[in-house]
């Protein structure tokens, strides 16, 4: 089941990044961005319950914070752009 979870979370990420190089406007990239880094930090918390490691989930909730703050930085910077 986590294999299968592991296939569909990566394939997302991957249409996501396709989204990120091609999409027509700079809040669209934002949008993927966003949308890929909660998919990898699901993946992150996959692994976790995979392994059997709690340090992941550690890892994984940093890693939410950190794409939160840089989704809020990109989108300013892209407000005061305009």
């Amino acid at each position: 089941m986590t294999l299968i979870f592991f296939v569909l979370v990566s394939a997302g990420v991957v249409l996501s990044f396709i989204r990120i190089i091609a999409g027509p406007t700079s809040s669209d990239r934002v949008a993927a961005l966003d949308t890929m880094n909660v998919m990898l930090t699901g993946l992150i918390v996959v692994l976790a319950y995979s392994f059997d490691r709690g340090i992941y989930l550690d890892i994984a909730l940093v890693y939410a914070l950190l794409s939160f703050l840089e989704t809020i930085i990109v989108s300013r910077y892209l407000e005061g752009r305009k």
